[in-house]
């Protein structure tokens, strides 16, 4: 230790020089976190477009299959837009889903499901959902999701219940995202989809998970 006091005394410059860079690297992530706080504090005013992370979103489709067992499939391709105004309790959802992406885990019935016999993938390769109302809380905190779904060219009103809500700024992608789970109710044979009636039930819940990435 006194050798290095000695060393200290005798090259001072040297000393401030070995300093330095500690100093920048302090005020380099003082400077980082003074960004990222402006970033979060300027996604909370103003309206925010989102855009779907096909990579953590999935629709889910459950019924039931003879009275046995709930049985699950979904679609693994899906996109779209979201926009929030949480601060003025506003904004829309356009989701889009390939319905040739519907997958059972049997390659049997997943060709079954893209024939005309049920979503007819090449006459309508699309499922889609448009929002005509989000629904929040008091704490700004998205509870639901009114809209209209349209499957095999038939558009129906759909109300998607929340189960979850999260937005909040992501270091990995140095963005904000936000994302969700809700499901809702429909009733198959509503969009010409309702072969196999009673035996294989009508009623369908839909389940998501959805996240999303600020532009």
């Amino acid at each position: 230790m006194p050798f290095a006091v000695n060393r200290m005394l005798r090259h001072p410059t040297e000393f401030k020089m070995r300093r330095r860079p500690i100093s920048l690297m302090v005020n380099h992530i003082v400077r980082c976190a003074i960004a990222i706080s402006s970033l979060v504090s300027a996604s909370s005013y103003g309206t925010d477009r989102y855009v779907i992370d096909p990579e953590h979103t999935f629709s889910v489709f459950e019924y039931s299959h003879w009275g046995l067992s709930l049985q699950r499939g979904r679609f693994d391709k899906n996109s779209g837009v979201i926009e929030l105004d949480l601060m003025n309790k506003t904004g829309s959802v356009q989701i889009d889903i390939d319905a040739s992406s519907v997958s059972t885990g049997v390659a049997l019935f997943d060709n079954n499901l893209r024939s005309t016999s049920f979503f007819d993938t090449a006459q309508f390769p699309k499922i889609a959902f448009k929002s005509t109302n989000l629904r929040f809380d008091d704490n700004a905190r998205l509870t639901g999701i009114d809209g209209e779904l349209t499957i095999k060219g038939v558009t129906r009103p759909a109300k998607f219940e929340l189960t979850q809500f999260n937005c909040r700024f992501i270091v990995l992608y140095l963005k904000s995202a936000c994302g969700a789970n809700g499901s809702t109710k429909i009733l198959r044979s509503d969009f010409n989809v309702g072969r196999y009636v009673p035996f294989v039930s009508d009623e369908v819940t839909l389940y998501f998970s959805v996240e999303a990435i600020k532009e």
